[in-house]
């Protein structure tokens, strides 16, 4: 027994390609919106009210200097542009930039990290010229 007629067929392929076309002019005719951009025109973004000012230097693998002094970087380690995209941190070994970061406060490795635009480095944010870490070693100098 056949069901499906040749007649039925061809009306079930005119109605798919009527439906096709009616969302492609749907799509079409939705106005494209412009991406606001962060740090231009005088915008400054919001950082996190925990992170701190300073000089990183991204350098192999997962080590990294801040502030002079070197630092691990966490696995999931992001580092953003002034526009707020994600930077491939294989892209910028050895390159030295002005950021606001966070540190872990677990592991004490470097969590997040915004490079700065010349107006956000120009606002007041206290920075570390140390890391600090919840833990301690042998090698620590007691502090009395």
């Amino acid at each position: 027994m056949n069901r499906c007629t040749p007649a039925l067929i061809s009306q079930a392929r005119k109605a798919l390609s009527l439906s096709g076309l009616a969302v492609a002019l749907l799509c079409a005719a939705l106005p494209a919106q412009a991406q606001q951009v962060p740090g231009g025109m005088g915008e400054m973004r919001n950082f996190p009210d925990a992170s701190l000012r300073g000089n990183l230097t991204v350098l192999a693998g997962s080590q990294a200097t801040l502030n002079g002094n070197p630092i691990r970087m966490a696995p999931g380690m992001r580092l953003f542009t002034p526009q707020n995209t994600l930077v491939m941190l294989h892209t910028v070994q050895g390159q030295t930039f002005k950021v606001n970061y966070l540190v872990e406060n677990s592991t004490g490795m470097l969590l997040s990290a915004w490079i700065l635009t010349e107006g956000e480095a120009a606002q007041p944010r206290k920075g570390s010229g140390e890391i600090h870490f919840n833990f301690r070693t042998e090698s620590d100098p007691v502090k009395k």
